[in-house]
């Protein structure tokens, strides 16, 4: 008889962790509090319009089409994407643009073109973040930082001896000023901080591993929105076996002689072989393990930055802007102070533009845009948001007026807005921090939780609150890195 796999929470790591372990032989079933799967990467339909709701930027393909692999379907006709030609559109307010091209020959040439800066610099640079990714990737994102024989094999042996070259004694900040000369193309490679949602001023250099992501192997968009991972996967794991129980929220991770042996939903417990945790860390503690000796240290580091979303029908085409487009704030470092040392606004903030209806011209009305606008925040900590958020809209306004030259606000058709505090509510993100603990000190990696309990048998934990970290490749790698701990159902 099969073993049988509780998985709390439907968020994409915990969907690829039922795909898995039912791969595995186990009967797999999972409680998601919500009403749909997915967790952030679902989806907004309002007037005509509709919005990926959360993660918008889609690297690494193959760790999605991995999972149909291992179930024996051809990827491409299950799920489809494309390479992006331009990977994101910058804008500063003294009228300077930049289209980072996918092809690196034509970035740097436009690089060189608009900002002065020789081509070699990118290349240079884009070259040093493939090393990083090369000596890195083998340990932090692939396997687990918990157990003994990750720091014994002989890749990891190999990047000791790189380390000086790695970026962990320096910031990204301090490494980019050294490597470029134009300070727009510094910032341009600060913005990956906000990847993991970090201060690129604090951030050890290690993170300009995420260009060679974007750059290097490319920026991709599945045919169908950013939620179509969702839904393909959730329907392959359905193919698999796999049994969903929506709005149905786990109030108890139930443990006996240090093992756990099921869950608890109202006055109900649902036993089983094995649990796995794809919730928030923090909040699990706080609710559903709080019966259970707490790891303080981790609860206790900082939270990495939320966001304010306006997603906004816009009832005009604008030619000129892309599938990514960022409107930069003149000052950098000013921006990053509110957000992590003041935990406010700054009233000139970064602004970033998802339009999927470029490449997807049904998720708008004719002659219309979706526009999910994004700005980088604070995460929750009692804050007048509906203050805040009344003077962020008017800033962001005033600021694409400026550098778009025209007026935003009669084109609003449609409006809804999520904040930290619907973050957490939506998805039981601590303080609404998209990403669990920030990686503000060069220590973060190691201040993640395992993807497994070492205190309590038959407890694992995936998703962006535990190792290797947040965003839509590092979760499934999470679920990967966890279900490879799991054996096989007898």
């Amino acid at each position: 008889m099969a073993k049988k796999a509780i998985i709390i929470g439907s968020g994409v790591a915990g969907i690829a962790s039922a795909i898995r372990l039912a791969l595995k032989g186990y009967d797999v079933e999972v409680y998601e509090a919500n009403s749909y799967p997915g967790g952030k990467l679902s989806e907004i339909e309002i007037g005509g319009y509709r919005f990926d709701a959360g993660p918008s930027l889609f690297t690494l393909p193959e760790q999605v089409e991995e999972l149909f692999s291992l179930a024996g379907k051809s990827p491409k006709e299950h799920f489809d994407y494309l390479r992006l030609p331009v990977a994101c559109h910058y804008f500063w307010e003294d009228g300077k643009n930049l289209k980072a091209f996918s092809d690196l020959d034509k970035f740097a040439e436009e690089v060189e073109k608009k900002l002065g800066e020789p081509s070699s610099h990118i290349k240079n640079a884009l070259e040093k973040s493939s090393f990083i990714y090369e000596h890195l990737s083998p340990l932090f994102m692939h396997r687990s930082l918990h157990e003994l024989k990750t720091w014994t094999n002989p890749e990891a042996l190999k990047s000791y001896l790189k380390m000086g070259k790695l970026g962990i004694f320096s910031t990204m900040n301090e490494a980019n000023e050294k490597q470029f000369d134009s300070p727009k193309l510094v910032q341009l490679f600060n913005r990956y901080a906000t990847y993991n949602g970090s201060n690129p001023y604090e951030t050890p250099a290690t993170l300009n591993i995420i260009p060679h992501l974007e750059f290097n192997i490319g920026a991709f968009f599945p045919k169908k929105g950013m939620h179509d991972i969702t839904l393909s996967l959730y329907k392959l794991s359905k193919e698999l076996g796999v049994r969903y129980h929506f709005d149905q929220k786990v109030e108890e991770i139930v443990v006996e002689k240090e093992k756990a042996v099921g869950v608890k939903i109202g006055d109900k417990k649902i036993n089983g072989d094995l649990v796995i945790n794809n919730m928030d860390m923090v909040n699990a503690y706080k609710t559903i393990l709080k019966k259970q000796r707490q790891p303080k240290l981790l609860l206790n580091q900082p939270k990495s930055s939320s966001a304010l979303i306006f997603y906004w029908g816009i009832q005009r085409n604008f030619p000129e802007l892309d599938l990514h487009n960022i409107f930069f704030s003149d000052n950098y470092l000013e921006e990053f102070d509110h957000i992590f040392k003041k935990g406010s606004i700054y009233h000139d903030p970064t602004v970033y533009i998802n339009i999927t209806s470029v490449y997807k011209p049904d998720d708008a009305p004719k002659d219309s845009m979706n526009w999910f606008t994004m700005i980088n925040v604070p995460n929750n900590k009692g804050q007048d948001w509906d203050q805040m958020i009344a003077e962020a809209k008017r800033n962001i306004i005033h600021k694409l007026n400026r550098i778009l030259k025209t007026d935003v606000e009669p084109l609003i058709e449609v409006e809804e807005i999520l904040d930290p505090r619907k973050i957490e509510m939506k998805t039981s993100s601590a303080q609404g921090a998209l990403y669990g603990n920030s990686s503000n000190n060069k220590f973060s990696a190691f201040l993640r939780h395992a993807n497994y309990s070492s205190k309590i048998k038959n407890l694992y934990f995936c998703g962006g609150s535990v190792h290797p970290g947040g965003g839509i490749p590092l979760c499934l790698l999470s679920a990967k890195i966890m279900s490879e701990m799991i054996p096989d159902s007898d």
